[in-house]
């Protein structure tokens, strides 16, 4: 952070004489998070109002305050105030020029399924290719020096700034991030300076916090406003609503890049199962190259593709970002192998949704010379409606389907199951997610595959205002040991 801040510096416009050159602190929309010198930005969010917190910031030493309506009449007349149509953007330029550096690199995802996997899968080929490279997402911020583990697809924007001074401080050229619909409705990407955006697919999710499926692609799609103009994007051209992605970006001026089987910077020519992999016939600036991806799923073939892409989209050798698909290894929670029981499979993935819940069936299905056995359940306070619709997914793609707890947060559990088993009324119902787990397990024989799904690689289980240990993985690890013994 610069040594000397000011109100003018970090508000460019919103304060006049003295005010503008007031020293501050820092900044914070956290009126927990406030020190003496900071400047709070109050806005109302999906909880609470943070206009409600302004007087507990000025006690705790804030020395201005920005907000969107009229100052209020008990602010001290001691403390500046300034009213901004957009509180949120404004908060996330200051955080930018409060933690001025960035990597050189960044390159932002969005989509509804394959984030987390082409963030990691960038950053693996950026390190393939010589680079100091960086992945931020779901699973945290991850390095070559490994993990530091997160909460928040996209973090609020003074975490997200801070973050990315770190990284630039600590010699990251490359940096991959996600980009979620909440985060960019909520203004946490303004201010990073985006090399290359890339959007993936959309499909049901967020209807609980996006009125309609157009509004939940318009804020994905205001990724396109947030690169520069004639800036490289890239879009699966096979995924779901990228038609229309692909429209409003050529419509913005944008470099357009499209992968995937009707792709035009990358062609996917053709797929060929090999063992736990697959081999891709590629046609890339003219030439035709052969990897094998060790990992399994035609979205996990699109999601490198993107990855390559982002690449190409940053300068990288075409051929050399193609081969170092064949180097990747799987993003925590997203298809993956957790162990084996007589025989029998488990696997652990992160789908939540009723694309991904079916696409990660209609991948393993092959797989499977047994049975395919499919345990989810849904999270509390979220879209209700993809329930009874992921039910149905399940009993048509599974051969066995146990519905279980996700994360019931302040919803009864047994309510949220009942909305799933109306659609798959021959689904098993086990509640505890440990016990559900287990009789998957114990369910195996030679050739079955058990998909845990829902939560992947999270640690927790919110029940009530609760966080418990809980790990899709280690009970499956568990279960087995148990087995075996």
């Amino acid at each position: 952070m610069p040594d000397a801040l000011t109100l003018g510096a970090l508000f460019p416009g919103a304060f006049a004489g003295e005010q503008a050159s007031l020293a501050v602190s820092g900044v914070t929309m956290d009126s927990r998070a406030v020190r003496p010198g900071h400047v709070f930005v109050a806005y109302a969010g999906a909880k609470t109002d943070g206009a409600r917190y302004m007087l507990d910031a000025v006690a705790k030493g804030a020395v201005a305050v920005i907000a969107a309506g009229p100052r209020p009449a008990d602010l001290p007349t001691a403390v500046a105030f300034a009213s901004l149509a957009d509180p949120r953007r404004a908060l996330a330029l200051a955080a930018a020029r409060a933690h001025p550096r960035q990597p050189s690199v960044i390159t932002a995802v969005t989509g509804t399924s394959g984030k987390s996997s082409v963030a990691d899968f960038t950053r693996q080929i950026y390190a393939a290719l010589g680079r100091n490279a960086a992945s931020l997402g779901t699973i945290g911020v991850v390095t070559a020096s490994g993990a530091q583990y997160g909460s928040l697809t996209t973090p609020d924007p003074v975490t997200l700034h801070a973050t990315l001074d770190r990284l630039a401080g600590d010699g990251i050229t490359h940096l991959a991030m996600e980009a979620s619909s909440h985060g960019l409705d909520q203004r946490r990407l303004d201010g990073v300076r985006l090399s290359a955006a890339a959007f993936l697919n959309l499909g049901r999710d967020h209807l609980d916090y996006h009125p309609t499926m157009d509004d939940y692609l318009e804020a994905k799609l205001r990724l396109w406003e947030l690169v520069p103009a004639g800036a490289p994007v890239v879009v699966n051209i096979d995924g779901a609503w990228s038609d229309r992605a692909a429209a409003a970006a050529m419509s913005r001026g944008l470099r357009l890049l499209t992968v995937g089987k009707a792709g035009d910077a990358i062609r996917l020519l053709s797929v060929e199962r090999v063992g736990f992999g697959q081999r891709l016939t590629v046609s890339v600036s003219g030439r035709t190259l052969d990897v094998t991806l060790p990992l399994v799923g035609d979205f996990m073939a699109g999601n490198a593709l993107v990855a390559a892409g982002f690449a190409l989209a940053t300068g990288e050798d075409p051929e050399a970002a193609i081969m170092a698909i064949g180097g990747l290894s799987g993003v925590p929670g997203r298809l993956e192998r957790a162990g084996t029981h007589n025989g029998g499979l488990a696997i652990v993935d992160y789908a939540h949704k009723p694309d991904a819940l079916a696409a990660v069936l209609d991948t393993l299905r092959p797989y499977a010379t047994g049975k395919l056995i499919s345990l989810f359940g849904c999270g509390g306070d979220r879209d209700k409606g993809k329930r009874p619709i992921m039910g149905a997914i399940s009993v048509k793609k599974a051969d066995v389907t146990i519905v279980t707890d996700d994360n019931p947060r302040s919803e009864v559990p047994a309510a949220i199951r009942a909305e799933i088993m109306a659609a798959a009324p021959d689904a098993l119902e086990i509640g505890d997610r440990a016990a559900a787990i287990r009789h998957g397990v114990a369910m195996l024989k030679p050739g079955d595959v058990l998909v845990v799904a829902g939560k992947g690689h999270e640690t927790g289980q919110i029940v009530g205002d609760q966080t418990l240990p809980f790990s899709d993985h280690h009970e499956i690890t568990l279960a087995i040991r148990e087995l075996n013994r």
